[in-house]
């Protein structure tokens, strides 16, 4: 479903009338943001195949911080790889990396380990490698990235849309109060079906992460 139909799904529901764009009405706005409320929520209850993403780079000889361009603050790593080396990347402690660059003289070669450091200027995540690059590696990074706010009209949401729909409904109707109809908690309760009804569907996808064993 795209931006518009949401804030229209949810405005049938509360028997308003329906609107030509997102930014018509001041409650029209109001439902907006309560849709994007809603995806938040949605999307930070489980790792959505349609937010799965893949981050490439290539080190540079010497440079061993690098952005993952797009991922923001909030993305998910799942796997990091040396796909010159054909290599997993294996995720250290700050400490550890403190103690190879500060602590000792850093060497130099193929990167086998990464640790987060910060965000750059665009607030994307930042990751620093080691050994430091000796030449040009390519580096691949799957990430569970959120979607930006929905802004424009025709702007389709990547995750499932019913869990969406149906809790910000629900917060509009907490916003609004008591109509006489169905009550807020009773649509938050169906709104947890609806996501609860999603995630089983998405999580038929990845079996194996739904798998655990002792190491």
């Amino acid at each position: 479903m795209t931006y518009l139909e949401l804030i229209n799904g949810v405005l049938r529901r509360l028997r308003e009338n329906t609107v030509a764009t997102a930014t018509e009405t001041d409650y029209s706005r109001l439902i907006g943001d309560l849709v994007n409320d809603a995806k938040k929520t949605v999307e930070k209850s489980w790792e959505w195949s349609a937010l799965r993403n893949t981050v490439t780079l290539n080190t540079v000889s010497g440079t061993y911080t690098y952005a993952l361009t797009g991922a923001g603050q909030d993305s998910i790593l799942k796997d990091a790889m040396n796909d010159t080396s054909n290599l997993f990347l294996r995720q250290r402690t700050k400490t550890y990396f403190n103690t190879q660059f500060y602590n000792a003289t850093p060497a130099s070669g193929t990167p086998n380990y990464f640790t987060f450091n910060s965000t750059d200027a665009n607030g994307d995540i930042q990751v620093d490698v080691y050994p430091k690059p000796d030449g040009v590696y390519a580096l691949r990074f799957d990430l569970v990235t959120p979607q930006a706010d929905l802004t424009a009209d025709a702007t389709a949401l990547k995750c499932p849309s019913n869990p969406v729909l149906q809790l910000a409904y629900g917060m509009a109707l907490r916003e609004r109060g008591e109509t006489g109809g169905q009550s807020a908690q009773e649509q938050f309760g169906m709104a947890n079906i609806a996501l609860s009804d999603a995630i089983a569907i998405d999580a038929n996808k990845y079996p194996d992460e739904m798998t655990f064993q002792a190491c």
